[in-house]
């Protein structure tokens, strides 16, 4: 893609800005005291130093970050297919509840070592390599899944959903990233929720369809039936998604789209240290403050939507299809809640204040759908669910943007991916723990135990000192290129040398 590709008309006019020099950053290897230096150095005041360079706003954006949200959510629908109708599978694979939760848990644990391989690739080879390697492994996945529809093929089907759990680690991270590398300073937060979008889809989705694609039903010949028809359908998807990546998926645009961009864009590749930079996120106390809340958070909801069906069934037996349609309020209410929370970010950039309430409201949902579960009306579950759901799924953006708020000028990809790393561990702890608790104790109890940790997630975020580092460095761009522009004398008045005086020609024509 060269200049020559169209652009957007309202947001496309050339704006001069002074490219700004960042200091590069030492290995992290050399002590603390240097240590020290290259942290005073990345919170400094930038300076002007390079030519000035143009930005813009290409309409291609829109299709990356579309593509993008299409394949996060062809491998999303995936982590739940199988715990959605967890008692079909159990009596199809002759395995227990235990087993049928880890093809969920797979996801999260495969995440948590990998993790950090991925985002060191996302440094070095960019946004494109990164949704090759997804879009492969997550079409590798289905088909093998497609392979696997036999009783006594069990490990064949969970190692499909492996293949998928890793793709998922290249996917996770990346609207941050995505938003930041094509959009403009005041559509972010929307393009990045836009992203999250895609995913959340892909679970509402996931707790729609199979229960309705594969009923319960007694044959195994008949039940084997309509699994490979969800089997070849997911494969089919993936693999148009992956040759639609392979043409379509471009690394960035040619011209950087702020001056937050064009400032990243500045710094030497050969000069950056992926292990200085974890080390430097490490030592951010609003960001670890942040890691964690956000953890509990999305632990929370991995929870929820592990177990959903246990918890439905318990109190509404024969319910698998209204447990998926609950499943599905709690996440449609949830991308509702994101492009709220998008927009409202973009227009306002009141980001503790907004995750704080978001966060809050989400311990209020959980505290009012764990009360009325076992009432007995379904009607009632689902709209406590759906307004559990607006809040804690539309908390993923908020998280995303806030880290980067935070961590900036630090890759999108890195404390993404730190997040994540942290929702994934606190998933596992919290999916097992509460299985564990309902098992025993019941659902009441297994919800009350998520509960406590909500409330210790809401305490954390309001002690999260609010840096937003990005925004800073774009109003300081700006004001640079104000004051030179300022400078700059253009027109009829740049020829008078007595600017109190009008020009002769004024003169003759009264």
């Amino acid at each position: 893609m060269g200049e020559t590709e169209a652009v957007e008309d309202d947001n496309v006019n050339d704006i001069q800005v002074e490219v700004l020099e960042k200091q590069t950053l030492a290995e992290g290897d050399h002590g603390t005291e240097q240590s020290a230096r290259d942290e005073k150095t990345l919170d400094s005041d930038v300076t002007p130093s390079t030519p000035l360079t143009r930005i813009r706003l290409y309409k291609r954006r829109w299709i990356i970050v579309f593509l993008f949200s299409c394949y996060s959510l062809s491998n999303s629908f995936q982590w739940i297919q199988y715990g959605i109708i967890n008692n079909i599978f159990m009596r199809f694979y002759n395995v227990d509840a235990f087993t049928i939760d880890w093809m969920s848990m797979i996801y999260m644990l495969t995440y948590i070592p990998f993790i950090f391989p991925v985002t060191w690739l996302l440094d070095k080879k960019g946004l494109r390599i990164i949704a090759l390697v997804a879009t492969a492994l997550n079409c590798a996945g289905t088909w093998i899944k497609v392979l696997s529809v036999k009783p006594n093929l069990f490990a064949v089907t969970f190692f499909g959903q492996f293949c998928c759990s890793c793709a998922q680690v290249f996917i996770l991270g990346m609207p941050s990233r995505i938003a930041s590398v094509w959009f403009g300073s005041e559509e972010v937060s929307t393009a990045c929720s836009i992203g999250v979008f895609g995913n959340q889809l892909g679970v509402a989705i996931g707790f729609l369809l199979p229960p309705i694609l594969v009923p319960n039903v007694e044959d195994l010949d008949e039940l084997a039936h309509h699994i490979s028809i969800m089997f070849y359908i997911t494969a089919g998807v993936a693999t148009l998604l992956f040759i639609l990546v392979v043409f379509a998926f471009q690394e960035r645009p040619e011209l950087p789209p702020t001056q937050a961009q064009a400032v990243a864009r500045s710094i030497p590749p050969e000069q950056y240290s992926y292990t200085a930079s974890i080390l430097r996120l490490l030592r951010n106390k609003p960001f670890i403050l942040l890691i964690i809340s956000y953890g509990l958070n999305v632990g929370c909801f991995y929870a929820v939507g592990t177990l959903l069906n246990r918890m439905i069934i318990e109190h509404y037996p024969g319910e698998e299809v209204n447990a998926g349609r609950i499943g599905l309020t709690i996440v449609v209410a949830g991308m509702v809640g994101s492009l709220i929370c998008g927009l409202w970010l973009d227009r306002t950039k009141t980001y503790k204040q907004t995750t704080l309430v978001v966060y809050f409201m989400s311990l209020v949902g959980m505290i009012i759908y764990a009360a009325t579960l076992n009432l007995g009306h379904l009607w009632v579950v689902f709209i406590t669910a759906g307004a559990l759901g607006f809040f804690m799924t539309g908390y993923l953006p908020l998280g995303f943007e806030f880290a980067v708020e935070l961590t900036y000028p630090e890759c999108e990809g890195t404390s993404s991916g730190l997040l994540n790393c942290s929702a994934q561990v606190f998933g596992i702890i919290f999916t097992i723990s509460q299985g564990k608790i309902m098992d025993t104790y019941g659902t009441l109890a297994g919800n009350i135990f998520l509960c406590v940790f909500l409330l210790i997630g809401t305490v954390m975020t309001g002690f999260i000192k609010s840096e937003l580092r990005r925004q800073n460095a774009n109003r300081t761009a700006e004001a640079a290129a104000a004051r030179q522009m300022a400078g700059q004398d253009y027109g009829t008045t740049a020829l008078i040398t007595d600017k109190t005086q009008p020009p002769p020609h004024s003169q003759d024509l009264n």
